[in-house]
């Protein structure tokens, strides 16, 4: 006879207390292994919950938690190896080779070109021009010796779409299939008929699988997506570029995972109402990821630029007031780029300060440098800062160029036309010594300018021709090409 049940409610809940044993209600009664189990996932970092929530705990994305039907952590069973681990030695590297795509700056950024089996992720803002470079290296490297077959699976446009576009840019190639797909078996159905050597994907947020019940571009799509395409790369070694849409704040669109799942991450940059573009790399397990590409986007198609200083510098009849020249290193490549500013008196509590291709926060600073440490009075006045050819300047070696285009803007008096500054500003108005100094002045010194200021201390090779002027602060800075502040000078511009 089975010993009476006694309930007794306490704060923890309800127990039921049956002779010597009590239970909780609403237990699995499936052990300390069941009550362990994690039933939810979080698609972007790993983390595992009992129970579903529209936010992860670690991470916190947002509708990110799906159940996880696999099984618990630590009991999947060993498997027979199907080849033996190889000394590092004695494997073969010769799978791991370069191919170029026939495009030079693309080549260049990817390391020397598309390897075997690699998985490329291209990410970009709309209109930058992602599908066009996409879509000419596609038909060079069908072009290219070989016999290479491209399929180029477009999700967002008809394939007469893609057609009239190739048409326009010469990118028509007999050995270049196109299709029009965004269902995920399909486009695997046409690998298998087609047997490509390359494979473009556009985009990864069109292609959608049935095996997840969710709308194409779900973070469940976009994984489900990509590790299927992943897995038919490495299976065939075939080389597959992936495009991806990036989100507001220019950040890869979808799961995080994606980033750590391909290869090679790049990333399309430039601005709409401009020609040049930007390709670098963010990640690259096969070569540098401090190199960068420069492409000129026109109506005929898209070319790569491997001289794009001209394009960073302005045409004036003579010295101009407000205007400096700086070298910055964009991966490896110096661009010499130039600096405009405008002073002007305000009429505003708050004078304004606009900035246009310039780190704002590093433009402030140099302000305030000026300001204080330098004499420059800036505090009544409207300040406007931009790049010339829509170059983007986030290095700190531009601090100085800014701060001198500013002085120069505010006192009336021009810098040297034929001269490059280069320096880092700290807080306490002192230049301090920048890296690759060689680099920038040979680039300058290419270009026709003949005097630099450096920071005091550069020991690098400085190039023939080329004469170089050190300073320690802002203020001796200040001193090679304007009057001191506090001069007859300098009164009659403030």
């Amino acid at each position: 006879m089975e010993p009476p049940v006694r309930i007794r409610r306490d704060r923890r809940g309800v127990r039921m207390t049956a002779g010597a044993g009590t239970t909780t209600r609403g237990s699995s009664g499936r052990g300390a292994a069941g009550r362990q189990r994690s039933a939810y996932r979080c698609t972007e970092c790993g983390w595992r919950g009992p129970r579903w929530s529209g936010r992860c705990a670690q991470c916190q994305a947002w509708g990110s938690i799906e159940e996880d039907s696999g099984p618990p952590a630590g009991l999947t069973p060993a498997r027979a190896v199907t080849a033996a681990a190889q000394p590092i030695s004695e494997i073969d590297a010769t799978a791991a080779s370069m191919i170029p795509t026939g495009v030079p700056e693309l080549d260049r950024v990817l390391g020397g070109g598309l390897v075997c089996g690699a998985v490329v992720l291209l990410a970009g803002e709309p209109g930058t021009g992602k599908s066009t470079l996409l879509l000419d290296a596609a038909a060079r490297a069908a072009e290219s010796g070989g016999g290479r077959t491209v399929l180029y699976i477009t999700g967002e446009e008809s394939a007469a779409a893609v057609r009239l576009r190739a048409e326009r840019i010469g990118a028509l190639s007999p050995r270049l299939l196109v299709a029009a797909e965004t269902d995920l078996a399909t486009v695997l159905g046409h690998v298998e008929q087609s047997a490509p050597d390359l494979l473009v994907v556009d985009s990864v947020q069109t292609i959608a699988s049935e095996a997840v019940d969710s709308a194409a571009g779900n973070a469940g799509q976009v994984r489900e997506v990509a590790a299927a395409l992943i897995r038919v790369a490495k299976s065939r070694g075939m080389a597959t570029v992936i495009v991806g849409h990036v989100t507001k704040d220019g950040s890869i669109a979808g799961p995080r995972v994606l980033e750590h799942l391909v290869d090679v991450v790049c990333q399309f940059e430039g601005d709409r109402h401009t020609r040049l573009r930007l390709l670098r790399t963010v990640k690259n397990r096969y070569g540098p990821t401090d190199e960068v590409g420069c492409f000129d986007l026109s109506e005929t198609g898209i070319t790569g630029l491997a001289d794009p200083s001209g394009l960073f510098l302005s045409r004036h009849a003579g010295p101009v007031a407000g205007t400096s020249v700086t070298v910055t290193l964009e991966g490896r490549r110096p661009l010499v780029a130039e600096v405009q500013a405008l002073v002007a008196p305000s009429v505003l509590a708050n004078p304004r300060r606009t900035t246009s291709g310039l780190d704002s926060s590093r433009v402030a600073l140099a302000l305030a440098v000026l300001e204080r440490r330098a004499g420059v009075r800036l505090a009544n006045r409207d300040v406007f800062a931009a790049t010339v050819g829509g170059v983007r300047l986030v290095e700190p070696t531009t601090d100085l160029a800014v701060a001198l285009a500013v002085a120069s803007a505010a006192l009336d008096l021009p810098v040297a036309p034929a001269m490059v500054v280069l320096g880092e500003v700290g807080l306490a108005g002192e230049v301090r010594r920048i890296t690759g100094a060689g680099r920038r002045l040979t680039e300058a010194a290419r270009l026709g300018f003949n005097t630099a200021i450096v920071p005091w201390g550069t020991d690098d090779a400085v190039p023939p021709g080329m004469s170089v002027i050190p300073v320690r602060d802002i203020v001796t800075a200040l001193e090679v090409i304007t009057p001191v502040p506090g001069s007859p000078a300098a009164q009659d511009a403030t």
